[in-house]
């Protein structure tokens, strides 16, 4: 890569740097929502289905933690190229903003569903057990104990898992996604302009910044509630 001019900055296109900007964080915001819609019913379904769980189902557990641990296994790249039909399928496209979407759900889901699973391990096997007592059924116990006692845990796993989102965005960027890492690839890789991949490499870094922070103080807040 040449070297970087920062009289050049002055003279970028910050106009489609903002425009990459907010592409990349409408891929981040739409697929950490599907992500946590998708992936907290799957790791609550892999906390039940667990042995020596609520309710056991141990090949069901087996079956569901072998497809996460292949889908966490995929290097990302390489599962941006394998989902390229069922995205063109889903979505009509397998370039652009819409056509990350989905490869970044699917990468992301099992990750978090596994922590999901990990956060509600560390609930207080007692407090369930008290709620059993008192008659409560599975639907109230997942509803009214198990999710309200891992919040903070559940705060922690999203927050993690959109930090890791904001890596995935840039990937997306070698294939056409669009964003920051379609910018740096485009401009910074290919044509050898410095001065973008260092303002596309910033922006990421300022933005997981923003989500850890963010994160931090929510985590704080439901701790003192």
């Amino acid at each position: 890569m040449a070297d970087i001019d920062w009289n050049l900055l002055w003279q970028l296109d910050w106009a489609e740097i903002a425009d990459a900007t907010l592409d990349t964080l409408t891929m981040l915001g739409v697929s950490l929502l599907f992500t946590v819609l998708l992936g907290l019913p799957l790791g609550v379904l892999l906390y039940l289905s667990a042995p020596g769980q609520l309710r056991p189902r141990p090949r069901l557990y087996a079956l569901l933690s072998l497809l996460v641990n292949v889908l966490r296994s995929l290097p990302f790249v390489i599962l941006l190229i394998v989902l390229m039909p069922l995205t063109l399928l889903l979505v009509g496209t397998s370039i652009g903003v819409a056509g990350a979407i989905v490869p970044l759900v699917v990468g992301a889901v099992p990750f978090f569903g596994r922590l999901v699973e990990n956060v509600l391990r560390e609930v207080d096997r007692g407090v369930i057990e008290a709620s059993q007592s008192m008659g409560a059924r599975l639907p109230q116990i997942i509803v009214k104990v198990l999710l309200p006692e891992a919040l903070p845990g559940l705060i922690g796993a999203m927050t993690v898992t959109g930090v890791a989102l904001v890596g995935y965005t840039a990937m997306s960027g070698v294939i056409g996604g669009g964003g920051l890492g379609d910018l740096a690839v485009r401009y910074g890789y290919q044509r050898f302009q410095s001065e973008v991949m260092l303002v596309t490499v910033a922006l990421l870094l300022l933005l997981v910044q923003l989500l850890q922070s963010a994160g931090d103080r929510l985590l704080r807040r439901c701790r003192l509630d």
